[in-house]
């Protein structure tokens, strides 16, 4: 009789991790059902406190015990915005993207907007306004200015095929406060008016390298969605892929060409990180070579955003 539970509670367990993964014609971003996550622990500088922090990565489970520049693990594509910073010999890590059990047997990610404290030598107090972002890519450590943070991460990573949709499970906490703060650790918090938003959007770029190292793109496919209310879980969310020129579809006005100051960065065949400059929109029926995912808790500037707005994440797939 024990036996015969035991193995209903494996059942019962099998079934509860199962979610939007099994829509028909979904196919699984590697450790897109975040059951698994590396744990690492990294001393900080004694000069802040000297404290043992813990911060996580999408990927094979393990635990790392260093203070170490971190490369994604088992294949994951999976980059945060959770680093290990060392400015001027400082070492001070970051945090903000959490394994969070949804259900026994179930974690999910879950992406926080919070405020970073720092003492220095007991004195002085540093806050830094931090959203949470998970992406597909990597990011670049440690981590040596706040300057430029696009210039710390590979973003997107190569794929060629056209899917229909993006479809994942998602929970909102949203503040009622339609205030930002933004707070970047040196003068005071200054508020800004306006309601802040979780967001999840997907680029297919078409790229190229010219023969001086530059990337180049052409926008071929994109979606976003913007999530400015609390909700309960939402199983398999579809997020519907627009191919060639949306510029001039309502709701797309955010997600129009990434170029100049506001470009994302990518790896060069020199292994250089430069920006992908995008020069245009593709022809509706062109084949893409990169993907761009990014699901964050905030949508606003650097350093910006509303204290307690969580975004949860599960179950990531792409429809066919």
């Amino acid at each position: 009789m024990k036996l015969r539970k035991f193995n209903i509670f494996i059942i019962l367990s099998v079934l509860l991790s199962a979610s939007s993964i099994s829509v028909k014609g979904a196919e699984p971003i590697k450790y897109g059902d975040f059951n698994q996550w590396v744990t690492r622990y990294i001393t900080e500088s004694v000069v802040i406190g000297g404290k043992q922090r813990k911060v996580y990565a999408v990927g094979p489970e393990n635990v790392i015990y260093e203070n170490k520049p971190y490369n994604n693990m088992g294949g994951s594509p999976w980059g945060t915005s959770n680093v290990y910073a060392k400015v001027a010999g400082v070492t001070k890590a970051s945090n903000a993207v959490y394994p969070h059990e949804r259900k026994p047997g179930n974690k999910c990610a879950k992406l926080c907007t919070q405020m970073e404290s720092v003492k220095v030598l007991g004195l002085i107090n540093m806050n830094v306004m931090v959203a949470g972002s998970m992406f597909l890519g990597e990011m670049i450590e440690p981590i040596s200015s706040t300057k430029n943070p696009y210039a710390k991460m590979n973003m997107g990573m190569p794929y060629k095929k056209r899917p229909k949709a993006l479809v994942f499970d998602y929970k909102v906490d949203m503040p009622v406060e339609d205030i930002r703060v933004k707070s970047t650790g040196f003068g005071s918090k200054k508020i800004i008016q306006g309601r802040d938003a979780a967001v999840v959007f997907i680029f297919l770029q078409r790229r190229w390298e010219d023969g001086e190292g530059n990337i180049h793109a052409m926008r071929v496919g994109t979606g976003g969605s913007e999530f400015k209310e609390s909700t309960s879980w939402i199983d398999g969310f579809n997020l519907p892929i627009i191919y060639g020129d949306c510029s001039n579809k309502a709701g797309y006005g955010w997600l129009g060409l990434r170029n100049g100051d506001n470009a994302y960065y990518a790896r060069n065949s020199k292994g250089e990180l430069v920006p992908v400059m995008e020069e245009g929109w593709d022809k509706p029926d062109a084949t893409p070579t990169h993907v761009i995912l990014m699901m964050s808790s905030g949508n606003g500037e650097p350093y910006v955003g509303t204290e307690g707005l969580n975004l949860y994440i599960d179950n990531v797939a792409f429809e066919y």
